[in-house]
Order: structure tokens, then C-alpha cells, then sequence
């Protein structure tokens, strides 16, 4: 009977999941973030007064920026979007979190271990950039935007458009700076090597450049500047995070 048990065990560790097996458990990932979500939206929308006062306004005061909505209901449907950006935001952890449990099953019995540490380096990595979109990009974004022009014109901003600016560029830096996490994984897939990004660097900093210009509204050079300096230095120490498990993955080999 124990012998049963334990050819049982092993036969179910050996046991590889089906096409339908993984549909399904992508099911469950995407019902477990969604519902992550919801309760992020709900505890965004308790605060969403603090969220939008305090905090998503306060650059925009900064630079004297003068607002207005233009449409009927604008408000309510504009604190209805930015809610569930927060939420999205607050849920974060739990939306890395399933997706690593997704691809767990393809990791080695000793990697499975870090699932935790890498769900907490890869939201650490997605605050900084939210964090450095905040306070570095978007008050000398606002600042040139509001400066920029003739007296005879004045800079009145749609409110919309100004939360659609900053949300957009803090989820834009929050996604870019997961770039050193994306070295990680597919260095250890195979697919990623230093060699291969150093042969590729020139074109690498060029698209750093373009992707600048592309999350910086307005054009602002010294915003461009900005985002692309801290991307650069992502991208060195993505070179450096690819040598080290490169080397592991053919120590191991």
C-alpha cells in the first residue's frame, strides 16, 4: 500500500498538463486577476476623493495648470476610469503573482522557490517606474506644457486630457521599467544573451529613444531626456542580470 502511494505521487509530479489542462488553468489566472481587480477598484473608489485631490491633482497645481470639464457627467465617468487605473494599479502584485503561477509549471522544482521574490522584485520594479513618472517626468511635462504659447492665448487644459497624460505616462514608466525582469526571464528560457544585447545596443538605444518620445505627451525634450537616461542604465544592468544567469543556466547545464 505505501509503495502504491508513493509510485502514485511520482506518477502525478511526472504527470504533464494536457492543452485543455492549461486553458483552464489560464481560466482560473484570469478569474483570480480580474477578481484582484475588482477589489482593487472598489477599495480605489473609497478613496478615489484623496486618490484624485491629493495625490493626481497635486501636479497639476504645481504648475498652475487650469482645468475644466466639457462634458455632461465628465466627472463621474472620469473618476469611474481613474478607480479602476488605481485598482489596476493596487492589484498589481496579485496580477504578477498569477502570472508566474502560470508559467510555473514550465520551471524547474528549484526555481519554483522564488516565485515570491520575483513577484516582489517585478512590483518593486513597477512602483519605481510609476514613482519616477510622478515625481521626475510629469512636473517638467506640466511645467513646459503650461509655459509654452503666447500671452494672448491662454493654456486652459481639458480635464480628461490631463488625467489621460499622467496616467498614461505613469503606467508607460511603471511597463518600461519591468525591464530588467524580462532580461531575467528569457535568459532563462535561452532566448536572451549578453552577447546578443551588446550586438544589439546601438539599436537598442535608439528604440529607448523612440519609446521616450513616444510615453513623453508634448514633445518636451528634457522630459525625453529624462525617461531615456534611467532606461539606458536599465538596459546596462539588464546586460548584467543576463551574464549572471546565463552563467548559471550553463553551470547547471
Amino acid at each position: 500500500m505505501a509503495f502504491w502511494k508513493r509510485n502514485s505521487k511520482r506518477k502525478k509530479d511526472e504527470h504533464e498538463m494536457s492543452f485543455l489542462e492549461h486553458l483552464e488553468e489560464l481560466r482560473w489566472r484570469i478569474l483570480y486577476i480580474i477578481i484582484g481587480l475588482i477589489i482593487g477598484t472598489i477599495a480605489a473608489w473609497i478613496f478615489i476623493d484623496f486618490f484624485v485631490e491629493k495625490i493626481l491633482l497635486l501636479p497639476a497645481n504645481k504648475a498652475n495648470l487650469k482645468l475644466q470639464n466639457l462634458k455632461p457627467f465628465g466627472q463621474l465617468f472620469l473618476y469611474l476610469e481613474v478607480a479602476m487605473i488605481i485598482g489596476f494599479i493596487i492589484s498589481v502584485p496579485n496580477f504578477f503573482y498569477q502570472v508566474w503561477k502560470f508559467v510555473a509549471p514550465a520551471l524547474k522544482k528549484n526555481e519554483k522557490k522564488y516565485v515570491f521574490s520575483i513577484v516582489t522584485f517585478t512590483t518593486i520594479c513597477f512602483i519605481a517606474g510609476i514613482v519616477f513618472a510622478y515625481f521626475v517626468m510629469l512636473p517638467l511635462t506640466l511645467q513646459f506644457a503650461s509655459q509654452f504659447g503666447t500671452e494672448r492665448i491662454e493654456n486652459n487644459f481639458a480635464v480628461n486630457e490631463y488625467f489621460s497624460i499622467i496616467l498614461s505616462v505613469m503606467i508607460g514608466a511603471g511597463v518600461v521599467f519591468e525591464l530588467p525582469m524580462l532580461s531575467f526571464f528569457l535568459s532563462k528560457i535561452g532566448i536572451l544573451t549578453p552577447k546578443i544585447m551588446r550586438k544589439f545596443w546601438r539599436h537598442s538605444i535608439l528604440t529607448i529613444f523612440v519609446m521616450s518620445a513616444v510615453l513623453t505627451p508634448g514633445g518636451d525634450p528634457i522630459s525625453q531626456i529624462l525617461l531615456a537616461v534611467p532606461l539606458i542604465l536599465l538596459y546596462e544592468i539588464s546586460i548584467l542580470i543576463s551574464r549572471i544567469f546565463s552563467k548559471k543556466k550553463e553551470e547547471f547545464e
